[in-house]
């Protein structure tokens, strides 16, 4: 069954349409207040998000200048910005309108990327994204 699916989505996705992207406010910007790149941390890790230039309101609420977080964990290929972002390890909602977040990450290095989603975990247009930081955990 799950091979089944897994071929229906393959050939459905050349066929997923584009959802309209709202407009990022000018001079928006995501960036984290800690951990910064390159440091090294004991776990649990606790990172702290950052905005200038919009506002944090929940997930599913429509107001002009404000979306919510997403935290791109050891992402390895990039998002496709023309849909809802997904909901997994490696992309993790803050749909409540939380501004930090306590990871439990094995030891080694991990990247982190921020990303801010509209209502429905859109990305905006051009999109709000923070620089990748790696940070080792001890």
């Amino acid at each position: 069954m799950k091979v089944l699916l897994t071929a229906a989505l393959l050939v459905l996705a050349p066929f997923a349409t584009a959802i309209e992207r709202t407009p990022a406010p000018p001079e928006a910007e995501v960036y984290f207040i800690t951990p910064q790149d390159g440091d090294t941390v004991s776990g649990p890790v606790t990172v702290k998000f950052g905005l200038k230039g919009m506002g944090v309101a929940p997930a599913g609420v429509t107001q002009d200048n404000t979306g919510h977080h997403h935290l791109l964990v050891d992402l390895k290929e990039a998002v496709n910005e023309d849909q809802p972002l997904p909901s997994n390890d490696n992309v993790r909602h803050f749909g409540g309108g939380q501004t930090e977040t306590t990871l439990d990450l094995p030891p080694g290095e991990h990247t982190l990327q921020l990303i801010m989603g509209d209502a429905r975990h859109v990305p905006f247009e051009p999109s709000i994204t923070s620089e990748e930081i790696t940070i080792t955990v001890k």
